[in-house]
């Protein structure tokens, strides 16, 4: 399976300067290209290097590969678009949204990120330097640094291609490493995972995540940034740029912590982890207007994406399942009846009586259900 490792770069001041030319130089060459795919409507890759490949490489001193990996991030870019377009996610057709993002040529940044394959980087991991292609030459001794198992994962894995990043000042290769991947092996049963808002995750074994701290942590944030917008000095902007990542990071944080600790219990116990499919949740969901912002602000995909690769990497069964109905099932003997849950946190089945944390409940469904659809699929003709 394929990861991607962050490790920094610590360039001199001119090799800084040799990095920031060629990220200036690949991205207004991207938007270059983005303009002429949008006027004639070549979107493919391969035939869009026939338009604009000599083009943007005479013109912006690229060498043969950086203008290819030009070309094909703005391929890149308008297939995520047309998915994004045929998903819906830019409104309605016709919508003012929509006509905009049709119409409007893509632009980059000049600092987006820019690939890179084998041909244009390399590592010297007994110095620790990297010798990578620039549009002032290449820098041969270029230093890298990052954690222990970073370091590790770049040494011992094979490189395939890199993402160059330039980030608060700093920069930083996004390499992607091939890493085995362990064998799944036969789970004895399965653990259920809840998610939510009141707690991030709810797990079969009656373990709680709750949200509590971190709902007021971001609120806080919240009330903060608008404090800082309404104030609109030059110092407040300077406090929200630095700030912007942060709340970022401690999501991330969170999500890896319960992720680890998840799959950890269910690799301990031999079962496989169950979840609920996620896609459609902000769709599905309907709550009071407060609850809007902590439902759309919280990372629900990331935590289930690392739930996914960190089970990969662990060997450990994952299924997705239909959360329908989930907290309206009694998990004890199935009667359903949106009416078992009288509040947030209650369960109370109103024809067996068993009386339940409401997401506890619904995590031993969405255990059962993964029960059942491993079995499905895995052994599909077992008698």
């Amino acid at each position: 399976m394929k990861l991607v490792v962050q490790v920094k770069l610590l360039p001199t001041p001119d090799e800084a300067a040799a990095l920031e030319a060629t990220l200036g130089a690949c991205n207004t060459a991207a938007s270059d290209v983005a303009v002429m795919a949008r006027e004639i409507g070549c979107y493919r890759n391969y035939d869009l290097r026939r338009h604009a490949y000599h083009g943007i490489k005479d013109d912006y001193g690229l060498g043969a590969q950086a203008a290819q990996h030009v070309i094909k991030k703005v391929a890149d870019v308008y297939k995520t678009l047309a998915g994004n377009l045929k998903a819906g996610n830019y409104g309605k057709p016709g919508s003012k949204r929509r006509r905009k993002v049709e119409t409007n040529p893509i632009m980059f940044r000049w600092d987006a990120a820019q690939p890179y394959d084998a041909r244009m980087l390399s590592w010297r991991h007994d110095a620790r330097v990297v010798s990578i292609w620039t549009v002032q030459g290449r820098l041969k001794q270029v230093a890298f640094t990052g954690s222990p198992d970073q370091i590790k994962a770049v040494e011992t894995h094979p490189v395939g291609e890199s993402d160059l990043v330039h980030r608060d000042g700093m920069w930083f290769l996004y390499a992607t490493v091939e890493v085995d991947e362990p064998q799944v092996y036969e789970p004895d049963g399965f653990l259920g995972v809840d998610m939510g808002i009141a707690n991030i995750a709810y797990d079969s074994d009656d373990t709680r995540y709750a949200g509590t701290k971190l709902n007021g942590y971001r609120r806080r944030q919240q009330r903060l940034r608008k404090r800082l917008q309404e104030k609109d000095t030059k110092s407040a902007k300077r406090l929200l740029a630095r700030r912007r990542r942060k709340e970022t990071r401690h999501t991330a944080n969170i999500n890896h912590t319960i992720a680890k600790s998840i799959v950890t219990e269910a690799a301990r116990t031999g079962r496989g982890i169950a979840v609920e499919k996620l896609t459609g949740i902000r769709d599905r969901v309907r709550l009071r207007k407060p609850q809007r912002v902590t439902l759309h602000s919280w990372a629900f995909q990331q935590l289930g994406a690392f739930l996914v690769y960190k089970a990969r990497r662990a060997g450990v069964p994952l299924v997705q399942v239909d959360p329908r109905y989930t907290s309206q099932t009694c998990a004890a003997c199935g009667y359903r009846d949106k009416r078992n849950r009288p509040n947030q946190e209650t369960f109370i089945c109103r024809s067996c009586g068993v009386v339940a944390h409401a997401d506890h409940n619904a995590a031993r469904n969405i255990a059962s259900r993964g029960v059942v659809s491993w079995g499905a699929v895995n052994r599909p003709h077992a008698a």
